[in-house]
C-alpha cells in the first residue's frame, strides 16, 4: 500500500476562493464521497492553526467519526490538517493552491499515518481493503465536485 496519494486539479476560481470552501470542513460533505462533514469543537470557529474540528465519515453501510488538527491555514496557499480516530493517527490531509491564468491549481495530498494495527483494523472498520486507491478515487471526485462548485460561485448568474 502506498504511503502517500497526490491528485492536482485545476479550477476556473481564484485560489483564494477555492481555499476558503476546502478550509470550511462543515462544507467538505458536499464534495466528497465519504466525507460528510462535522463541526467545529473545543471553541474553534474556523481554519486556524491548532483548530479542532470533528468530521463525519460514511461508506456503503460502515460510518465513522474522526478528530482533526489543523496544521496550515495560509489563505490561497495552503491548507492542511491531521485526522485521528481516538488515540490512533490516521492520516494527514492537505491542500496546497497555485494561481494560474485562469484560476488556480489545487493539489489534495492524502498522507497514511496509520500503525500497522491500524491498518488491519481499518479494513473491517470502514469497508475499505485498498486505503490508497480508495482515496485516490474519492480525491479525484472531490476535486472535479470542487471545481464545479467553486467555478458557480466564482460566477454567480445574476
Amino acid at each position: 500500500m502506498s504511503d502517500q496519494v497526490a491528485v492536482t486539479r485545476d479550477i476556473t476560481a481564484p485560489a483564494g476562493l477555492v481555499w476558503a470552501m476546502v478550509s470550511d470542513l462543515t462544507r467538505m460533505g458536499e464534495w466528497s464521497p465519504e466525507n460528510r462533514g462535522g463541526v467545529w469543537v473545543k471553541g474553534a470557529t474556523g481554519p486556524v492553526p491548532g483548530a479542532r474540528f470533528k468530521g463525519a465519515n460514511r461508506n456503503g453501510d460502515k460510518s465513522w467519526a474522526t478528530t482533526v488538527k489543523v496544521i496550515d491555514a495560509d489563505p490561497g496557499r495552503r491548507f492542511s490538517f491531521l485526522s485521528s480516530v481516538g488515540p490512533f493517527k490516521i492520516a494527514e490531509w492537505s491542500y496546497d493552491f497555485e494561481e494560474t491564468p485562469d484560476g488556480c491549481r489545487v493539489t489534495e495530498t492524502w498522507i497514511d499515518r496509520r500503525s500497522a494495527l491500524a491498518k488491519k483494523a481499518s479494513g473491517p472498520a470502514s469497508g475499505v481493503q485498498d486505503r490508497a486507491e480508495h482515496n485516490r478515487l474519492g480525491m479525484e471526485e472531490t476535486l472535479y465536485a470542487l471545481a464545479a462548485a467553486a467555478a458557480a460561485e466564482a460566477s454567480p448568474t445574476e
